[in-house]
């Protein structure tokens, strides 16, 4: 099995913070090639009997965290965050160093409505605003321009929120609605796999739920409205990036330390397969372990984060 050197080493969560009970939860890739962690500390957690990794502890409500950026040129910065008053399922930057959280979930009220699910963090931690962008959502991804991109999955896709039916959705950075396909896929959206940017455009991969079955790669071009879809190489990837007619994508084996990475490329009107393989990483790996941007890669395997270019 090749081993880790496979892929290129960006950040491993220091030992000093290790030690002094800091635990890294949810993280993003950002647009322009950023890595932001958020930390914990060991005080404010509970851990699940039943799911393995990262995305087993569970914060107590509200709770601080500290936001470490790793940028491009090696540099880190960290700030405080404080108060948050529920459990995030996913960060992500946008312009002007705001950080975006959004739980997954959201219930109707009694009268009707959808209650907000995101919040927009300015650099001093000030909260700029907050709304709602949809009902279970397993990928979010905001791009350059500070666009909110996501997919759904089946309670929220059946679960009668007007943009969660439609499978997948973009947002302006105040919430929204920018962007619905429109009958423009394939097939009738069933879950979110995972997402990916490239330049201006936005990928995201999901599989269907019809008799034909597949999974898909939608690339989206906001700039034209173009929307094109082709049949993944890879049934239900966990992360995917891609570079012109060069692709690659990951499936993880739950809570074990290796990954399958496969590469493919673009061929008249379809993607085929040049590679696979088996690799081991430094840690394990569980879900939400994969991000793509312009053409990278970036893994979560355990505390360690790695890279591959597609």
């Amino acid at each position: 099995m090749p081993t880790v050197s496979e892929l290129q080493k960006v950040w491993r969560l220091p030992a000093a913070d290790r030690w002094a009970g800091w635990r890294p939860l949810w993280w993003t890739a950002g647009p322009t090639g950023e890595l932001a962690v958020l930390l914990v500390h060991r005080r404010h957690l509970r851990r699940s009997r039943h799911v393995k990794g990262w995305v087993g502890w569970r914060p107590d409500l509200p709770f601080d965290g500290v936001l470490v950026t790793r940028r491009t040129d090696g540099s880190v910065e960290r700030r405080l965050v404080t108060d948050i008053p529920e459990h995030p399922s996913h960060i992500a930057l946008l312009p002007g160093s705001r950080l975006l959280m959004a739980s997954g979930r959201t219930f109707r009220d009694d009268a009707g409505l959808w209650p907000p699910n995101a919040v927009v963090r300015s650099p001093e931690d000030h909260q700029e605003s907050s709304f709602c962008i949809g009902d279970d959502i397993p990928v979010l991804t905001t791009d350059r321009g500070g666009s909110i991109w996501t997919a759904y999955g089946d309670e929220g896709i059946y679960g009668g929120h007007p943009e969660s039916a439609a499978g997948l959705a973009g947002w302006s950075a105040d919430g929204q609605a920018t962007w619905v396909p429109g009958g423009r896929l394939p097939d009738a959206p069933l879950e979110g796999c995972t997402s990916a940017t490239e330049g201006d455009r936005v990928w995201l991969v999901w599989y269907s739920g019809t008799s034909r079955g597949g999974t898909f790669l939608t690339r989206i071009t906001p700039s034209t409205d173009e929307v094109t879809s082709w049949r993944s190489p890879v049934a239900a990837p966990d992360g995917f990036a891609v570079r012109g007619s060069r692709a690659v994508l990951t499936k993880r084996d739950h809570n074990r330390r290796s990954i399958e990475v496969v590469r493919a490329e673009l061929v008249g009107t379809g993607w085929s397969v040049t590679d696979r393989r088996k690799i081991r990483v430094p840690g394990r790996v569980v879900m939400h372990c994969g991000q793509g941007r312009d053409g990278s890669l970036w893994l979560r395997a355990g505390d360690t984060w790695l890279r591959i270019d597609a």
